[in-house]
């Protein structure tokens, strides 16, 4: 997929909501919809692509791996409705980016400011375990956003697959790398061209049970965040 120029994000999520390209995902994210979970079995599921949400002013951009399936994929909203969701709302709110540290639908009244969070990948994989055709495929999507959030100067990513994805949209810009090509790592950063790249493990429940991420450790990357915005001059 050739990168689009979209002339607003509104124009963009608008061609993620309706994208179809990839027929396993497509499969998998409608296939989950009409079988819901018993616990969200009353609830109509969103079951399409997800967007980003946030500020369009941000200078933070998080970037996740995907949609949950009975996350996102159920709510419409990224990080929302799943376990890692709230662990990313809390930290933002901690660290006020965010008016509550819970997020439970798209309705809800939530707003960010300042932050505006994204995905790598806009549909639920099987397993969460997108493919790298896919990636491909979604990786337009988050350049162009990128592009769009114009007064963005950090890219929190939250994962190895999030920081892979990051490195090759900035790439996509025409911004090269350090060579080496930076590594993942939890706390490591990055700089490229007027970006900052931090890398937070993802709060995923294998993550946090295992303690492998802690909450302070996750919160710390977002107060780093807020730290090199305030040096930018960024809110």
């Amino acid at each position: 997929m050739t990168a689009p120029s979209f002339r607003s994000l509104e124009d963009l999520n608008a061609a993620v909501e309706s994208c179809r390209l990839c027929p396993r995902l497509v499969a998998w994210r409608e296939e989950v919809a009409r079988r819901k979970r018993a616990s969200f079995r009353e609830e109509e599921y969103w079951g399409r692509p997800i967007t980003g949400f946030g500020d369009p002013a941000a200078g933070l951009l998080v970037v996740g791996l995907a949609p949950a399936a009975h996350g996102g994929n159920r709510t419409g909203r990224i990080f929302t409705g799943d376990r890692s969701g709230e662990w990313v709302f809390r930290a933002l709110y901690e660290t006020g980016f965010s008016t509550r540290a819970t997020s439970v639908s798209r309705h809800d009244g939530l707003t960010l400011e300042g932050a505006y969070l994204t995905a790598a990948v806009r549909c639920a994989p099987p397993a969460n375990r997108p493919t790298r055709d896919e990636a491909d495929r979604c990786l337009p999507y988050l350049v162009e956003e990128i592009r769009l959030l114009s007064r963005v100067k950090v890219l929190l990513c939250l994962g190895a697959f999030a920081w892979d994805s990051a490195l090759r949209a900035l790439a996509r810009l025409g911004l090269s790398s350090p060579s080496p090509r930076p590594a993942f790592g939890h706390g490591r950063e990055a700089r490229i061209g007027p970006y900052t790249l931090l890398a937070s493990y993802h709060p995923s429940q294998r993550n946090t049970f295992t303690r492998t991420l802690t909450a302070e450790m996750f919160r710390e990357r977002f107060e780093r965040a807020r730290a090199l915005l305030a040096a930018e001059g960024a809110s």
